[in-house]
């Protein structure tokens, strides 16, 4: 049994403490969580012992769960990690690159399991790929969500668009060649609408779009290969498969009898791939409690969340330099 602490009794933490309640072999030992208010409405909500002091609770656990601000990673994460304890950590991993290189090197000299929560890595509809062969050469993302004053610490680009950036990182195994943004700051004093087209070495290009002042929400992935198009509502967790065939190959659910200009005969196989249904936030905890009764490596390293919040910078300050460019 692994007993758990987490930090942060906000909207998320909340959940996060909600679902330690059912992961098997975990035991939820407590929280540490300074604003009152939360707190004593997380007591009301659930069976939960809330610690005094953040010693306490890293002291009387094995592994911690860090839910707080991101301006908040970094003291806590660097505490946990000195005890030896292992961690999982919300995204973005730090505030700050440079906190995230130390967290990287902390990991390593604790010699503990580091998992970051880019949750969408657990989605079932992105799961639902499974063995596909998956070679995409052009990736057209959407992230979109209606406006709400929690996150607006930082910008849409950390709040929202990293899920995707941590997808597409995790899709396109290549260094990126070179990275174009441009955003627009209107609730907040940080950028609420942006868009960033990343290109890779192996010339795949990805570009991603992200608002948090839409009228509907949506989290669209759709990928672009030699053989097929394939498309992910992350949202509604449906996925879809269209791939062009020769006659006489395995079929999909639905094919269609294509005749080209030259005279070749195809058919166009629409798949629709089972999705499980599933809880993503309560299948990365319990893989974290695996990955450490099991000594194995966790699916979403430090080293990944480190990877995503450097491309995060990056188009960040491509954004601020498009900014002043047409501000002079």
């Amino acid at each position: 049994m692994i007993k758990i602490g987490l930090f942060g009794a906000g909207h998320l933490g909340k959940i996060h403490m909600q679902q330690w309640l059912q992961v098997e072999q975990a035991q939820f030992v407590g929280f540490y969580e300074p604003n009152d208010a939360a707190a004593a409405q997380a007591m009301a909500q659930y069976p939960v012992t809330r610690f005094e002091s953040m010693d306490a609770l890293i002291d009387a656990v094995d592994a911690v769960d860090v839910v707080t601000s991101t301006t908040a990673h970094f003291a806590i994460a660097k505490q946990v990690l000195k005890k030896g304890k292992h961690l999982f950590i919300e995204k973005p991993l730090a505030h700050t690159m440079e906190e995230a290189q130390e967290l990287v090197t902390l990991v390593a000299e604790a010699g503990v399991k580091c998992q970051v929560g880019h949750v969408e890595r657990y989605n079932p509809a992105f799961l639902a790929l499974g063995g596909q062969a998956l070679q995409p050469m052009f990736i057209e993302a959407h992230r979109l969500a209606q406006f709400n004053p929690r996150g607006t610490d930082v910008s849409v680009i950390l709040d929202l668009m990293i899920h995707d950036i941590d997808v597409v990182l995790h899709l396109v195994k290549s260094p990126v060649k070179r990275i174009s943004a441009s955003g627009v700051s209107v609730m907040s004093d940080t950028a609420d609408i942006a868009n960033a087209r990343i290109e890779f070495d192996n010339g795949c290009v990805a570009n991603l779009t992200s608002s948090r002042l839409s009228l509907k929400k949506m989290r669209k992935i759709r990928l672009f290969q030699r053989d097929a198009y394939i498309g992910i509502d992350f949202l509604e967790k449906k996925t879809e498969v269209i791939r062009l065939k020769e006659e006489g190959m395995p079929g999909g659910m639905l094919d269609f009898p294509v005749e080209l200009a030259n005279g070749d005969k195809k058919i166009i196989s629409v798949a629709m791939p089972e999705v499980a249904p599933s809880n993503a936030i309560n299948a990365e905890l319990s893989e974290f409690v695996q990955a450490i009764i099991m000594d194995k490596p966790v699916r979403v390293s430090v080293h990944d969340g480190y990877n995503a919040m450097d491309i995060a910078h990056q188009i960040l300050k491509k954004m601020s330099a498009h900014r002043e460019l047409h501000n002079a």
